[in-house]
């Protein structure tokens, strides 16, 4: 939010620098972004106070020898005047007004010598004001543009600012930095500062950090015109949705530009100004934090006329009927969302509440009667239509973030009086004000003890007291507490540990001393899932693989991805735990898949490497009927693809990972952890059949690995440089990985005696895993037995059809001796016929 420093001064005395302004609203905690400045010391162009002065304008005469040209004579303070040589087009319509001065009209005046933007140039250069002669008449002076100043792009004339009895007291000779110069703060409102997205609201908490009284806006009103009674009828269906509506008529308006003070402050603050009767309603926003709509009455006044002929205009507060639509201000038909609140008549839709007004009910060019309306919103339910509509107004912003029906009334009054004084409207006698819902006020018991112990502050229930009296809290001092009762602009308070914040907020965190811990340390204990967890993390990186950290919230449509389209599986039927209100489609759904995940980061990756070495750990959330909570699991999974090691002078050409490789990672991963893993053959619909393994521990499935389906890859559109390349995948079940993890296991010391190597080749049927042949070899080798590789696999003519020879590389080893081949050959014996026994192996010579 652009907040200009001229217009807290409204309400607030500010004489500290603006540097310090900055840091006591931040450390505050309202984050001041930036801090633009605009004609004063500092800024990119800073007004000579000397040479750039507010001058009155007195008389407008023709070049004598230029038509595009005029002689404006300006007085510039202390009896001096000077004849400007200019040719704004803005000036040409006072030509030869004999009382041009009683108008009042003042512009910018720069002097030779003054550095100003050149208004005919793009961009902003720079350039010194030197006297010259303009078609026989010398020129020496200039009335400046807000380009030429530096305030605006605007170079269609010159910068003209009528006094009225409502403007501020102008003198001619005054510095143009006094009257137009400032600093605009760009505040960060973030949702718990909801109450600061207003000057007002900014005035506010400055006043209570330098302990002064705030200056409000005149709340009152005067109302002139015709009573109100039965000419408008208020009802909602909904008071929950909008507990509040307040509303005003005012006739006679004129459809004039606003103040040119308006106008400046609206174009500091990020609003463009249109006319007075828009400027105004959003002036009144910006100012107080209350948004408030304006309708053409006539247009309301004709369709009453067609629903309850010479009776009052209804309007009604409720939520859509089926298939209902509204077109908006902006042209856009939106079809409604049964949750969203409308204003409307008994003849249709008028406006969508807190969000944005009806394109049929507007203000148009020949509108003189207005209904001004301000009222309240039930926040979250504003959250939600502006979400999901995707409509995001100045309105939606404040109303989405909370608003006090309070400040309805007090929204509506002035930008009533606004429309009377700026406006030339009446007023009519009375207030509409339909408040079905008044809330309770917050009030909470603060123990003393429990806000010096969590804020580190030794106060008295009377220095605290005073704190929150600042930001206009009710405090009664009891002997060990507070009784305290929020203001109603004060959302956010809910119990004492909000109060504790305000205290130390007003104490000031940079003052709060520092404290060394008095209590007994509490013992320090594990968290032996998180310790693992970290364990795994490490292992997988040693191997090379990158840690991913992907968002949570996915879309169905998303992991839908992980089955090939028409495959009989189908899309995961299990609930998902959905936002109500989710920041776009695509972040809508808590995932069910963490693979889907680390591929859709894959993918996205594939477009700039060509080698993807990713795993992420994390949880995945599956919706129980019977738990509010949806039950949360750890997984791990893994994705490879693309080269195997980066291309260097060693090896250009080091072929793409394979399935073997992802096999390779896990079994690193399982011999980490001490973990007996096997790998059994699996058909799923996600991998590629004939190439795809499920993880038994025992005879519990942990996991599934294996070459994501061409489909998927498709799916996902992950980029291959060639379409044979495989995207190998692993999806581990983690919780039940860790609860396996011994806390203890037994390990053999080095033998100090030499290793006997042997190789045996055995023929098994095709179909027979090497695992299996690996698991009878270690079982009948014995402890002499220190490791089985198997190194060579052979298929051929010589071995016959449907067999295979497995070779393998077996180390022995004792502990306390040397071994002898007569003590070898035993158990190679015994290994041999154990695989002939079992396995109907054959020993190849």
């Amino acid at each position: 939010m652009l907040v200009p420093l001229s217009w807290l001064k409204d309400f607030v005395t500010i004489d500290k620098p603006v540097e310090q302004v900055d840091r006591l609203l931040t450390n505050a905690g309202l984050e001041v972004k930036t801090v633009e400045k605009i004609g004063i010391p500092g800024a990119d162009l800073e007004w000579d106070r000397e040479l750039i002065l507010l001058a009155h304008l007195l008389k407008v005469e023709q070049h004598p020898n230029a038509d595009r040209l005029v002689l404006a004579t300006v007085d510039y303070g202390d009896g001096r005047s000077k004849t400007v040589v200019t040719g704004a087009p803005n000036l040409f319509q006072y030509l030869e007004q004999a009382d041009l001065a009683a108008l009042q009209l003042y512009s910018p005046l720069a002097l030779e010598g003054s550095v100003l933007y050149d208004g005919h140039k793009e961009g902003l250069s720079t350039t010194k004001l030197k006297g010259r002669e303009l078609r026989g008449i010398y020129n020496d002076a200039m009335l400046c543009s807000e380009k030429e100043l530096g305030i605006s792009e605007e170079h269609e004339g010159i910068i003209l600012i009528q006094k009225d009895a409502h403007s501020p007291d102008y003198q001619p000779g005054t510095p143009l930095q006094d009257v137009l110069g400032d600093a605009v703060l760009e505040i960060d409102i973030i949702p718990n500062i909801a109450r600061c997205a207003s000057m007002v609201g900014v005035a506010r908490e400055y006043a209570a950090l330098t302990n002064q009284p705030i200056r409000y806006p005149d709340y009152s009103v005067k109302m002139e015109g015709p009573k109100v009674d039965g000419r408008i009828q208020l009802t909602t269906e909904n008071p929950d949705l909008n507990p509040r509506f307040v509303g005003y008529i005012i006739e006679g308006v004129q459809q004039t530009a606003s103040p040119y003070w308006m106008q400046h402050r609206l174009r500091l603050a990020g609003q463009r100004p249109i006319n007075v009767v828009v400027d105004i309603s959003n002036y009144v926003m910006l100012e107080m934090g209350q948004p408030n709509h304006t309708f053409d009455y006539d247009f309301l006044r004709q369709r009453a006329d067609q629903y309850n002929p010479g009776g009052p205009i209804h309007i009604n507060t409720r939520l859509p009927h089926d298939g209902e639509t509204l077109t908006t201000l902006d042209g856009i038909r939106h079809k409604l969302e049964p949750y969203s609140i409308l204003v409307t008549d008994p003849l249709g839709n008028l406006s969508l509440g807190g969000v944005m007004g009806g394109a049929d009910s507007e203000i148009k060019p020949e509108t003189q009667n207005v209904f001004l309306e301000a009222a309240a919103w039930n926040f979250i339910n504003i959250r939600r239509t502006s979400t999901k509509l995707g409509i995001h107004t100045d309105a939606a912003f404040r109303f989405s973030r909370g608003v006090h029906p309070s400040q309805a009334l007090l929204g509506a009054t002035r930008a009533a009086e606004l429309m009377r004084r700026l406006a030339g409207g009446t007023v009519a006698d009375g207030v509409i004000d339909y408040y079905p819902n008044l809330p309770e006020p917050v009030t909470v018991t603060l123990k003393l003890d429990y806000a010096r112990r969590l804020s580190g502050l030794f106060l008295s229930g009377a220095e605290m007291a005073e704190l929150l009296k600042r930001l206009e809290f009710e405090a009664e001092v009891h002997d060990d507490h507070l009784i305290v009762t929020a203001p109603d602009h004060r959302m956010d308070i809910e119990g004492p540990h909000d109060l504790v914040e305000e205290i130390c907020r007003m104490y000031g965190y940079d003052n709060i001393p520092s404290t060394v811990l008095s209590d007994v340390l509490p013992p320090q204990r594990g968290n032996p899932q998180l310790e693992q967890e970290e364990r795994i993390k490490d292992v997988l990186v040693q191997a090379g693989l990158q840690e991913l950290i992907t968002f949570r919230l996915t879309s169905k449509a998303q992991e839908a991805k992980m089955i090939p389209q028409n495959h009989k599986a189908g899309p995961d039927v299990r609930p998902y735990v959905s936002l109500t209100n989710p920041l776009s489609a695509e972040r809508a759904d808590m995932r069910h898949s963490l693979l889907a995940s680390v591929v859709e980061m894959a993918a996205n990756n594939s477009r700039y490497q060509n080698r993807l070495a990713m795993f992420e750990v994390g949880p995945i959330f599956i919706a129980d009927e019977d738990e509010i909570l949806p039950t949360e699991q750890t997984r791990l999974s893994i994705v490879l693809s693309g080269q195997r090691s980066a291309p260097g002078w060693r090896n250009s050409e080091s072929g793409p990972y394979d399935f073997f490789d992802l096999k390779g990672v896990l079994e690193a991963l399982f011999s980490e952890l001490h973990l007996d893993i096997s790998y059994e053959p699996v058909n799923h619909p996600t991998y590629r059949p004939g190439r795809t393994a499920r993880l038994l521990l025992g005879e519990t499935q942990v996991g599934v690995m294996g070459e994501l389906h061409p489909l998927v890859v498709e799916q996902f559109d992950i980029q291959l440089e060639d379409s044979d390349q495989p995207v190998l995948a692993a999806d581990v079940d983690l919780d039940a990985l860790i609860a396996h993890i011994p806390s203890h296991y037994p390990y053999d010391p080095i033998s100090p005696y030499p290793a006997v190597h042997e190789d045996i080749a055995v023929v098994v049927d095709k179909d027979v895993a090497a695992t299996a042949v690996e698991d009878i070899i270690r079982k009948s080798g014995g402890f002499l037995l220190k490791d089985v590789q198997l190194f060579d696999l052979y298929e051929g003519k010589q071995i016959g059809a449907g067999k295979k020879s497995l070779a393998y590389h077996l180390t022995f080893q004792a502990p306390d001796k040397t071994l002898t081949d007569k003590v070898v050959q035993k158990s190679r014996k015994k290994i041999v016929g154990q695989l002939k026994h079992r396995l109907n192996a054959q020993l190849r010579e």
